[in-house]
């Protein structure tokens, strides 16, 4: 199958951060001191982490409640600006390590231990959005989940 090929770097830690900040204002949005919280925190996990666990840290940090709606909101924004990837069927979220580019979201997903590895494949995409297509259908924001067990649990 043929992966798709990036011309980038994965990023992490503040260069990361800096870049979903980048790529956020960007995009005609602003990037708030809240905003980077979630963002920080979502991007320390390596494993999908839900809006509830982001809150709790935040809390937990600022020692005062965050609330898990004022979390899903934002994780809303950043999936709309492609800064992080939701997989559906954990209600999970990823932060995407290279902010501002675009790809399907095709995930294997570890039943055992909750890794959410992440896929760019564009032979994969193209087939998915081209069966939409000939469905009259205009996909916007393909999700591919694949469920089973991960190399350290099978």
């Amino acid at each position: 199958m043929g992966q798709h090929a990036h011309s980038h770097q994965e990023l992490a830690g503040e260069s990361l951060v800096a870049e979903a900040a980048r790529a956020l204002t960007a995009s005609g949005e602003q990037w708030t001191s809240m905003r980077e919280a979630v963002f920080t925190e979502l991007a320390k996990h390596e494993r999908p982490v839900s809006a509830y666990d982001i809150a709790d840290n935040l809390s937990a940090a600022r020692g005062k409640r965050v609330a898990p709606n004022s979390v899903y909101r934002i994780l809303d924004v950043f999936v709309a600006n492609n800064l992080a990837m939701r997989v559906e069927s954990a209600n999970a979220y990823l932060a995407n390590t290279h902010p501002g580019c675009a790809h399907d979201c095709i995930f294997l997903v570890c039943d055992e231990c909750g890794e959410a590895a992440h896929v760019d494949d564009e032979e994969v995409s193209r087939a998915v959005r081209a069966i939409a297509a000939t469905r009259q259908f205009k996909a916007e924001r393909p999700v591919l989940e694949i469920r089973g067990l991960c190399k350290g649990c099978a």
